[in-house]
């Protein structure tokens, strides 16, 4: 598979990332199919075991997500920032703290988004508290399966590549 390929399955995994966030857009299917093209395209072992397992992750994802509260964020206060915080949080924390990262990081970025807008350490706990409660740990689920299957498919391509 070539590069440009490569840079184009990155960009659709990262668009499903986004996804995750925006409420009636497909993230997971996205991150999907985008690990799907890769295995067709690129018919290695490790493809096929990374689109297994990308498979297994997200059925468990949505198994979790139906145990969880329905998403009801926009009811709680949640705004498009608060998810640009959320997201970029989990992004850095995934990346800082390998993996595990993500949890600390989405609620961090919670977190600092009602500070910032409530201005008050005890205020933007409560928000915090209840954006979780409402909807927050289901968003946080999703998007913690697709960045582990995007770091999956980063280490299959970097192994891969024999960088």
């Amino acid at each position: 598979m070539g590069v440009w390929d490569l840079v184009l399955v990155g960009l659709v995994l990262l668009l499903g990332l986004c996804g995750v966030l925006v409420p009636g857009l497909p993230g997971s299917w996205l991150v999907w199919a985008a690990v799907l093209w890769w295995a067709l395209k690129d018919p290695q072992p490790v493809a096929w075991w990374v689109l297994v397992g990308a498979t297994v992750a997200l059925f468990l994802s949505q198994v979790v997500r139906w145990a969880l509260p329905p998403r009801r964020l926009r009811m709680s206060g949640a705004t498009p920032r608060m998810a640009v915080y959320a997201g970029v949080g989990a992004l850095l924390g995934f990346f800082l703290i390998p993996v595990l990262g993500a949890i600390p990081g989405f609620i961090g970025g919670v977190y600092l988004s009602e500070r910032l807008r409530l201005g008050r350490h005890r205020e933007a706990v409560a928000a915090t508290r209840t954006a979780m409660h409402s909807g927050g740990s289901s968003v946080l689920a999703e998007l913690f399966t697709c960045l582990l299957i995007m770091g999956a498919w980063m280490g299959a391509v970097f192994w891969g590549s024999g960088a």
